[in-house]
């Protein structure tokens, strides 16, 4: 399919909204997030559903950012664990990316329910998601937001692929980078500390969504007032730095020593020596 929009930031190029709404029916917003809102979207002339996210230009430079981060990026990567850009429309107001839908459920509301995977579950999730990172790196892109709730069932069948989902603060690495982002349960003691960084981030986070889906607790973990963020993150943020974390009984006494040793070497407090995506693959759990 062609996209509606190849360029970025040339005036001449706008999209007419019309354009949009000629070849979709967008239906209601079925979630608001950070940036954008997301819709179902149904093209008129197949009967196919797509998801569509709409970024508001008026809502301000970051969110402008986001949107033409997540395009440019979408359109560099073609992988079965990444959900694929289908098409790209750019009007004076708006940004409009269409996504394939993806009708399965987050791991996130999967862990909610059932607590945690077992290890052979969380074997098949893990080793999807190295190989969709380890093709990103190759590419010198860093995601920067791994977590649970970006991690998708593709649809509802008992074998469903898993796909990673928002890529609007992924970053092609030239050099180091220096900004951080990213959630907080999952960043990677560099980006804590304020250090430049680059792909490795990637792969602690990756250790944490193992951490969660094996033992179905975060590694880092600090109870918080609800009116006392900074200090609940000051304190999560010492462990994370110092990589303050445990194998605790009883959720791990049954977990083997190959699944903790890839956990232990995917959150190297050190950069430099932790295991990248590629090796991670081979890894013998």
């Amino acid at each position: 399919m062609p996209f509606g929009c190849v360029t970025l930031g040339d005036k001449k190029d706008y999209n007419q909204p019309s354009e949009v709404t000629d070849r979709y029916d967008l239906g209601q917003v079925i979630k608001t997030e950070e940036f954008c809102e997301i819709f179902r979207a149904k093209e008129k002339t197949t009967g196919k559903l797509y998801t569509c996210k709409k970024f508001l230009k008026r809502d301000g430079r970051k969110v402008r950012k986001a949107a033409k981060n997540e395009i440019i990026i979408l359109k560099m990567v073609k992988h079965p664990n990444i959900l694929q850009l289908v098409d790209v429309y750019i009007t004076r107001k708006e940004y409009f990316i269409f996504l394939e839908l993806a009708t399965g459920r987050e791991v996130f509301d999967w862990i909610l329910d059932q607590g945690y995977y077992s290890e052979k579950d969380t074997s098949n999730v893990i080793r999807q998601v190295l190989e969709a990172v380890a093709y990103l790196h190759s590419l010198k892109i860093v995601h920067r937001n791994l977590k649970l709730e970006n991690l998708v069932y593709y649809n509802r069948l008992k074998n469903s692929k898993i796909v990673i989902s928002d890529f609007h603060l992924a970053k092609l690495e030239n050099g180091l980078i220096k900004e951080p982002c990213g959630t907080p349960e999952y960043l990677a003691p560099e980006v804590v500390g304020r250090q430049r960084y680059g792909r490795p981030v990637d792969c602690w986070a990756i250790g944490v969504i193992m951490y969660i889906l094996l033992s179905g607790n975060p590694p880092f973990y600090e109870e918080a007032d609800e009116d006392d963020y900074e200090n609940h993150d000051k304190n999560l943020f010492r462990k994370i730095l110092a990589g303050d974390y445990e194998f605790d009984p009883p959720y791990w006494d049954d977990i083997s020593q190959a699944a903790k040793e890839l956990v232990t070497r995917l959150m190297e407090v050190e950069q430099d020596q932790r295991i990248t995506a590629e090796e991670a693959i081979s890894h013998e759990w």
